[in-house]
């Protein structure tokens, strides 16, 4: 229910439902603020994570949605996008940029949208899992969700 999700959860509950993403938000007895311990805890693969990484690039953020068997290449990424450097956040911007702690940002529920770069990697499984708002929340979804969910743009990352 989500009167027993931690008030930032529900606010990503409420925008799952409005973009019509039917998925619930699992809450779990420990942090899972790490790809490797979400996917211990769900006992998936930790390439079917969706870490949610927010980066600075040309002074705004930029969450990158990436499969947690990988790391992000940035500067392969910024070459990509053709953008300048790309650099990670500081715990105050992924804060201010998401309402959200690091380890548990989701793809959704921050206070205005982000752009976003979805790793081509997450496709090839059928249910991936990112945070749920904070570090002891995940929720599941489909690739084709996480894409709409976020108007992100599909890409490699690595």
């Amino acid at each position: 229910m989500t009167v027993d999700l931690p008030t930032r959860s529900r606010l990503v509950h409420d925008a799952l439902r409005a973009a019509g993403i039917p998925g619930d938000i699992v809450v779990l007895p420990d942090a899972a603020s790490t790809a490797v311990l979400a996917a211990e805890a769900l006992g998936v693969e930790v390439g079917a994570i969706a870490n949610s990484l927010v980066f600075v690039c040309d002074g705004a953020p930029l969450l990158v949605m990436t499969s947690g068997a990988h790391r992000v290449d940035t500067a392969a990424l910024a070459a990509r996008l053709g953008r300048g450097k790309i650099s990670r956040a500081s715990a105050d911007v992924v804060r201010e940029a998401t309402g959200q702690a690091i380890g548990g940002v989701a793809p959704t529920g921050h206070p205005a949208p982000l752009e976003t770069i979805v790793d081509e990697d997450l496709a090839q499984f059928a249910e991936i899992w990112t945070a749920g708002g904070t570090p002891h929340t995940v929720v599941p979804m489909t690739f084709d969700e996480l894409v709409r969910l976020t108007g992100g743009t599909v890409n490699k990352v690595d």
